[in-house]
């Protein structure tokens, strides 16, 4: 088993039906409107989104850019698993979506990874970095899809 040295969990209820919230967040062309540091997404696949499809992201995060290119290993109606296939930085994303009610979803957004380079030496200020991102980023998808 690989030991992940970045693991960070974070979830929000957002105000919409589950097939909603994950028919949004679980597009990739959308992740620039409501992911922060994410600048652009490139297919390199046809769309939509399913498993194989490949995408070039580009993000700025703690002053860097980080080109890198995510696969898509799952994909079904309430989970989404993308991992880094080239890039600086190894990663595993998830997202999931739980309907609460007919009308609340609660969405979890997983990033793990082994952090090589510069992000390695951050060690732990990479991970709380990386939360707080990502809390950020998912109360900017509540927004958005609550407006």
């Amino acid at each position: 088993m690989i030991c992940m040295a970045v693991d960070v969990t974070t979830e929000i209820v957002i105000g919409r039906p589950y097939e909603r919230v994950a028919a949004y967040a679980g597009d990739p062309s959308n992740a620039p409107e409501w992911y922060a540091n994410i600048v652009s997404v490139r297919w390199q696949t046809p769309p939509p989104v399913d498993v194989g499809s490949r995408l070039d992201f580009v993000a700025r995060f703690l002053g860097r850019t980080l080109a890198y290119t995510y696969e898509v290993v799952e994909h079904g109606p309430h989970r989404l698993v993308m991992r880094t296939a080239q890039g600086p930085f190894p990663m595993e994303t998830t997202y999931t979506w739980e309907p609460e009610n007919e009308s609340r979803t609660r969405m979890t957004l997983r990033n793990r990874g082994e952090p090589a380079g510069f992000a390695r030496i951050a060690g732990p200020a990479m991970a709380a970095a990386m939360r707080r991102a990502n809390e950020k980023d998912l109360a900017r998808l509540k927004q958005i899809l609550e407006s």
